[in-house]
């Protein structure tokens, strides 16, 4: 018999698990790990996407548009509308967070609303977003690494709403994810449980002493307990208003009660964020249609398109009117920055050397 142990199952899987990451790391690179698996969820999307849609009559969408009830669509346009206003709001409580309260509110309102309407549009929103806010917040003076903060708390608030909606919406209906992921419903609400726990420890965590993370300049003073509860507020309006966007024009029959349809439009919102697709096209859809398998295909990819119109179209279309009015303005009206009064003012810097010299 041999005097070698030999490893047990467990000890053979942590070993191979181990091994493939440090390969991923050391000779592929987690960014390109990141591409590959962005490209197989959209690639795999718009497989289904094909064979959900393959059949599907085209005069008959456009039949289910035109018989869309107006006064629905204008309720969806309104609660888009309540949505991106809710979305101000993120770049206003970074300011705050960040010590920027100078930067008024319309200066945020409109930073936040083309940042969001353009990535939105665009993909990898972490960076078209976070160009144009450096765009605009440049002329107040903030610099890269202040917007970088900015992204990060805005960023920080998306996730902390995510998590709590689906924390919530999940424990209470935990079907409704398995609609998408195909997961037992009992194993759906025991992650929603855990992330509810995970979320109140991240609150006591940040409401016992103030929490820092970062070095240096890139060092961002994490909002306390209130105003991390705030934070989960903020967040849980936008995807309650972008939700009954999406429950206004979904067809009314067979009948869906909101928070099942909430929870699934979150879930396919987040695939398509993880997929960088362009607003999440062909995966937010295919997820959607797979969940809501109990509706006429025509009449709801009629609702999704005209999702689409109002959340991603319009907002786009008017933020680019914007910007280019604004860069317009901006040529023949630069705008001057307000020079700050005190010791450690610019001009009493240059005094205060000169006398040193």
């Amino acid at each position: 018999m041999s005097d070698s142990v030999k490893p047990v199952p467990a000890e053979k899987a942590l070993s191979t698990l181990s091994a493939v990451l440090c390969f991923c790391r050391e000779k592929i690179g987690w960014n390109r790990v990141g591409v590959v698996v962005s490209v197989a969820i959209i690639g795999f999307a718009f497989w289904v996407l094909w064979h959900i849609l393959k059949d599907i009559e085209v005069h008959e969408v456009i039949t289910a548009i035109e018989a869309t009830p107006m006064h629905r669509i204008v309720l969806a346009g309104v609660f888009v509308a309540a949505a991106y206003f809710t979305l101000t709001f993120y770049d206003l409580f970074a300011l705050r967070t960040i010590g920027r309260g100078e930067v008024p509110y319309h200066g945020a309102a409109l930073a936040s609303f083309t940042s969001y309407s353009i990535g939105h549009n665009v993909g990898a929103s972490v960076f078209t977003g976070g160009a144009v806010r450096y765009r605009i917040y440049s002329t107040w003076g903030l610099d890269a690494a202040e917007v970088a903060k900015i992204c990060f708390v805005a960023g920080l608030t998306f996730w902390l709403g995510n998590a709590t909606v689906l924390g919530l919406g999940i424990s209470y209906h935990p079907e409704a994810a398995s609609a998408i992921n195909h997961v037992p419903p009992w194993v759906n609400r025991s992650i929603a449980l855990v992330t509810l726990a995970l979320l109140a420890s991240y609150v006591v965590w940040v409401w016992r002493r103030p929490r820092a993370i970062g070095v240096g300049q890139w060092q961002v003073t994490l909002p306390g307990g209130p105003l991390t509860l705030l934070q989960m507020v903020i967040g849980i309006l936008d995807l309650a208003f972008c939700a009954l966007a999406m429950y206004m024009l979904v067809p009314t029959e067979p009948n869906i009660d909101f928070i099942t349809l909430a929870v699934i439009f979150v879930s396919a919102t987040l695939l398509g964020f993880a997929s960088h697709s362009p607003g999440g096209l062909g995966v937010f859809d295919a997820a959607m249609l797979v969940a809501l398998w109990q509706f006429d295909k025509e009449d709801l990819l009629a609702g999704l398109l005209l999702f689409r119109l109002l959340y991603y179209i319009v907002p786009f279309v008017v933020s680019l009117a914007i910007l280019g009015g604004r860069e317009l303005q901006l040529s023949f009206f630069p705008r001057v920055l307000p020079q700050p009064s005190g010791p450690e003012s610019p001009s009493n810097k240059a005094v205060n050397k000169n006398d040193g010299a």
